[in-house]
Formats: C-alpha cells, sequence, structure tokens
C-alpha cells in the first residue's frame, strides 16, 4: 500500500469493518428523500408521475450507492473522508429538496446537486491518492461523471427532453459500473480494484431498506394520527403494519443476510454480487416507497374507488417481491417458488379489487405477503433439524 496521504486514507482489507456513526448520520439524507419522493408519488400516481419519482430515486440511490462503495475503502475516521460525506450529504440533501418541482423550476438545483456531488468525490480523491494505483480508478469514474453530467445539465435546461436526458444519463452511469469503467487509454478497473468488504457492504445495504421500511411506518403513522382514529383508516393502518413486518421478513430471510457471506467467499468477483445488489435494492426500496404511498392513500381515504391509485398498491409489492426474487438468485439458486407465485396472486388481486375501496385492494396485498410469509417458513416447521430462520427461498 503507498504510503503518505493515500495510506492513511485507505483501511486495511483485512481488517474488520463495521458502520461508522458518520456513515449512519449520512443516511438521514436519504430518508428526507424518501418523504419527498413519497410525497411527489402521492401528489401525482399517474404513470407519468411514477417515472419522473423512479427516475429521482434512481439518481439519489446512486448517490448513496457509489457512496457507500468508496466509503468501504477509506477509514471514515480520515478528515477527507469526513469531509467527503459531509458534501455529498449536503449535496443530496439539496437534491431531496428540489424533489417536489424537479421536473419543472428546480430542474438545475437537482442537476447541479447531483453532477457537484460526484465530481466534488473525485476532487478532493484524485489529489488524496497520488501515488496509489486507485486513483486511475478514481479518474476513469470521474471522466464519465463528467460526461454523464452534461446531459444531467442540459436536461436541467431543456424541459422537453429532461426525462428522456436524465434517464439516458442514468442508463450511462448504472451500465459503466457493469463495465467496470471502461475508458480510452485508461483501460477500465479489474475486480480487485473494485472489491468490497461484503459483510460491510450487506449490513450498509441492510440499514438502508430498514430506513425505507421505517419511512412507511412513519407516513403511514401520521396519516393515521391524522385521520381521526375512525374504524376503516384504523382497519387501513393495521394493514399497513402487517405489510411493513411482511416486507422486513421476506428481505432478511434468508438472503438478506446471506448476502455479506456470498460476496466475501466470491474473492475479487464479489463484487459483481455486491454491485448487481445494489440495483436490485433500488427495485425493491422502489417497491417498498410505492407500497408507502398506496398505504397513505389507503388510510387518509380506505373508501375512495380510484383504478390509479391501485395501481400503485399492486405495483410496490410487485417490484419488492420481483427484486427480492432476484437477490435470492444472486445467493442461492434454487429459486423461490412461494414468492414468484406471490407476484401474479397480488396482480391478479389488483384487477380484481381496481372497483373496490382501496382498503380492499390494501388487504389483499396484506394478506398475499403474510401468505407468502407463511408458506416461506413452513419447510422449517417441518425439518426442525434445520436452523432457525434458513429457508430456500
Amino acid at each position: 500500500m503507498a504510503g503518505g496521504l493515500a495510506g492513511r486514507l485507505l483501511q486495511r482489507r483485512e481488517n474488520p469493518r463495521r458502520t461508522s456513526f458518520l456513515e449512519l448520520f449520512f443516511d438521514l439524507a436519504f430518508i428526507f428523500a424518501l418523504t419527498r419522493l413519497s410525497r411527489a408519488l402521492l401528489d401525482d400516481p399517474s404513470l407519468n408521475g411514477g417515472i419522473q419519482v423512479f427516475l429521482m430515486l434512481a439518481a439519489l440511490w446512486w448517490v448513496w450507492f457509489v457512496t457507500a462503495w468508496s466509503a468501504d475503502w477509506f477509514d471514515p475516521r480520515a478528515p477527507l473522508i469526513v469531509a467527503l460525506l459531509l458534501w455529498v450529504m449536503f449535496g443530496g440533501l439539496l437534491m431531496a429538496a428540489a424533489v417536489p418541482n424537479a421536473f419543472d423550476e428546480h430542474a438545475v438545483v437537482f442537476a447541479a446537486a447531483y453532477v457537484a456531488i460526484h465530481l466534488g468525490r473525485a476532487g478532493l480523491l484524485i489529489p488524496a491518492l497520488r501515488g496509489h494505483p486507485l486513483q486511475l480508478r478514481t479518474v476513469r469514474v470521474a471522466i464519465w461523471f463528467a460526461i454523464s453530467g452534461v446531459l444531467w445539465l442540459v436536461g436541467a435546461a431543456v424541459a422537453p427532453a429532461r426525462e428522456a436526458l436524465w434517464a439516458l444519463a442514468l442508463l450511462l452511469e448504472y451500465s459503466l459500473a457493469r463495465l467496470r469503467w471502461p475508458f480510452v487509454r485508461l483501460g477500465r478497473s479489474s475486480w480487485p480494484d473494485l472489491q468490497v468488504n461484503g459483510t460491510h457492504l450487506s449490513e450498509r445495504y441492510q440499514q438502508i431498506f430498514i430506513i425505507a421500511l421505517g419511512e412507511l411506518i412513519l407516513i403511514a403513522g401520521v396519516t393515521y394520527s391524522d385521520s381521526g382514529l375512525d374504524r376503516q383508516s384504523t382497519v387501513a393502518f393495521a394493514l399497513a403494519f402487517v405489510t411493513a413486518v411482511a416486507l422486513a421478513r421476506l428481505y432478511l430471510v434468508p438472503a438478506g443476510a446471506r448476502l455479506g457471506d456470498s460476496i466475501e467467499a466470491a474473492g475479487p468477483p464479489g463484487s459483481k454480487v455486491a454491485l448487481m445488489a445494489g440495483y436490485l435494492h433500488l427495485v425493491m426500496i422502489a417497491g417498498v416507497l410505492a407500497t408507502s404511498v398506496a398505504m397513505e392513500m389507503s388510510i387518509d381515504d380506505p373508501a375512495a374507488r380510484a383504478p390509479a391509485r391501485v395501481a400503485v398498491s399492486v405495483a410496490g409489492p410487485t417490484l419488492f417481491l420481483t427484486g427480492r426474487i432476484l437477490l435470492s438468485a444472486l445467493v442461492d439458486p434454487r429459486l423461490p417458488l412461494v414468492r414468484l407465485i406471490g407476484v401474479p396472486v397480488i396482480i391478479l388481486g389488483g384487477v380484481a379489487t381496481a372497483k373496490l375501496p382501496l382498503v380492499a385492494s390494501s388487504g389483499v396485498v396484506a394478506g398475499v405477503l403474510l401468505m407468502v410469509v407463511v408458506l416461506d417458513a413452513l419447510p422449517n416447521l417441518w425439518a426442525p433439524g434445520r436452523p432457525a430462520g434458513r429457508t430456500d427461498g
């Protein structure tokens, strides 16, 4: 390992790595972002509104993911890394504040903060890593973020092309990460250059997923508190709680708990697993976000009959289960049959309740998720010799 500043910043890969207080503090910006995103989707639950919210979520998630991946390499106590995390946190708060009007008058704030986060990170790390091989990795990443930054800023300035240009920028960034950031004459990063601590990163994924669930519970609780606590709202609130518990259990058991071991067991190529897990967590968090909005609508007006809102309540758990099934496939070749069946059952339930009160749709979602949890746990009950909490899905 190189000496000097780079040597003081970088952590030894063999050292145990636990989440630092500063990383948890950094996650607070994501809490604010999720509340702004859920409000934006609640205000416009149409297909166009859903697309816009997903684009903003994908951008905010990429800020969180790239920062978590970068922070995995460095000593969180180093002053430069503290400054880096605070810089990204402030930029994330600016992006979150701009969310309600990110596709209107605050587009420049959202895009400029996003670009500044990524280029500012590079501006801090490139000089600090002088003489270390990882400097070249940071340079490659910075070049591509500068290129995609043009798409972000042009999209902010040209309203008719905003969605298309921002979607193209995100597609470029997500794809280049999987290709290991190749660039002419600079090559591409090797998997050892991108190796992460599987235990630490999987712990970070779990923490950010819990934050997403926390947003669901928070919004459901606040909405119920303001509802007058009538009978129908109480039923809807109870269904929201059941849904949150089911999502938590389905996430954690078992792939959520096995992810770190799978990354570590694969060695440097385990970075591919970690990266794909990052993409799938975006899908799952999008599902939780949509579910949160659906629960809020159901608690606020349980008797409403709105097919567009029912579509949101179906899309949420469908996205979550799809991402969760694919996460299982990353760490276990046996696909969870029960969860595979759950996806079409939720969709069919949504179709059947499209013209019924929203609380009926919430009941179907909660019921199906609870059914999946119970059926998922049955193998453990029938096989008492197996370790607790272990299933095949």
